[in-house]
């Protein structure tokens, strides 16, 4: 029986992300073991066998030529917090490779990456999830044994000011020019560009005013391969005329514990930059519930630390809630955020201290 595989990007209408194939066999799953079965009444779980090749985490299968695809799934948490890994054993790449694929396809929320350094990195919601991911991806899918590197928290950059000069990029034939400024985004707009000139993170909440072009009149003067490198020059020049800045991740904390274990709660938090922004009593119980903002990075270890400061008596909580810039310049050493640049870069290969702006400027 042949049915459509529709992946998460197909359009009705269109060949994109859909393919016909044929369902090999039926199967029940029960516990560990797995039967065959013949049909399958409506309302049940059952596995396709022969399709997951086509699909990788989430998709629709149907018979019906003119069925839509059901809507993906959206979490209430992202996968912020990064691990790089790698087999003890060179040669078990393959392996790792291979094991790396079926724990995506496992796992809807965790992301596998391969970083244009060579290296494998796996994204979870939390210290906790990664822990389980590697856990299957050793025992289970790669069964390998492999090297972790320590969590790593995603960053976002940012401009907390506008350019204070007007940034000039010439195409490297010298017949096109740009003419930017980057301005802080207002708040309510998200708009995000891959790769910030600190440390080639993601960034976020900064628009770019496009002032004047100057282009070639001749359009072979003006393709693709003299714009984009200048534009993206421009674009760099920009940012590190405005006052760039790190953003990190913040949990929403909540914590439940008894009256007498609030005081510890403070404690902790207060170590690891986090702040309490309300705190009640449940109704009719002795149980009080702590809602702080505690940053992804100060996460690590939270647990633990908490009950060994609480007595056991501390429960809590953390899902993924917002962005938030991280106090400090980073082009100023010895500051945080200096710091987690200079790391960064130092992890992704790129060369050591920050990017001049002259080298991204040109003159008239």
């Amino acid at each position: 029986m042949k049915a459509r595989i529709m992946g998460p990007n197909y359009t009705p209408g269109k060949k994109e992300d859909l393919f016909e194939k044929a369902i090999q066999r039926t199967i029940l799953m029960m516990g560990r073991y797995v039967e065959a079965i013949e049909d399958v009444p409506s309302g049940n779980i059952c596995g396709l066998v022969g399709v997951d090749q086509f699909l990788v985490k989430t998709g629709t299968i149907s018979t019906f030529k003119d069925a839509h695809n059901m809507k993906v799934m959206k979490f209430s948490v992202s996968p912020v917090v990064r691990v790089a890994v790698e087999p003890k054993n060179p040669a078990d790449l393959p392996k790792l490779v291979e094991g790396l694929k079926r724990l995506a396809k496992s796992d809807p929320m965790v992301q596998c990456i391969i970083e244009e350094s060579g290296e494998h990195i796996i994204a979870g919601a939390g210290e906790l999830h990664l822990e389980i991911c590697l856990k299957d991806l050793e025992e289970d899918h790669a069964c390998i044994p492999i090297k972790k590197s320590d969590p790593v928290v995603s960053y976002r950059e940012t401009v907390s000011a506008e350019s204070d000069q007007m940034c000039l990029s010439k195409s490297p034939n010298k017949h096109n020019r740009l003419f930017m400024k980057s301005v802080p985004m207002p708040d309510g707009f998200q708009w995000a560009t891959k790769e910030g000139v600190l440390s080639e993170e993601n960034m976020r909440g900064v628009r770019f005013n496009i002032y004047d072009v100057t282009l070639h009149t001749d359009a072979i003067h003006r393709g693709g391969g003299q714009i984009i490198p200048t534009t993206r020059r421009c674009l760099y020049a920009s940012i590190l005329t405005a006052q760039p800045r790190l953003m990190e991740p913040v949990y929403l904390c909540e914590i439940q514990c008894p009256e007498v274990a609030v005081g510890g709660i403070y404690g902790v938090l207060n170590r690891r930059r986090g702040h309490v922004f309300e705190e009640m009593q449940v109704t009719g119980t002795p149980m009080f519930v702590v809602k702080a903002y505690l940053p992804v990075n100060e996460s690590f270890g939270f647990t633990a630390d908490l009950r060994s400061n609480t007595g056991g008596q501390a429960f809590p909580q953390c899902v993924f809630d917002h962005w938030q810039v991280l106090p400090g310049d980073p082009t100023d050493p010895g500051t945080k955020p200096y710091t987690v640049v200079q790391d960064t870069r130092k992890r992704k290969g790129l060369k050591e201290g920050l990017p001049d702006v002259a080298q991204y400027l040109d003159k008239l």
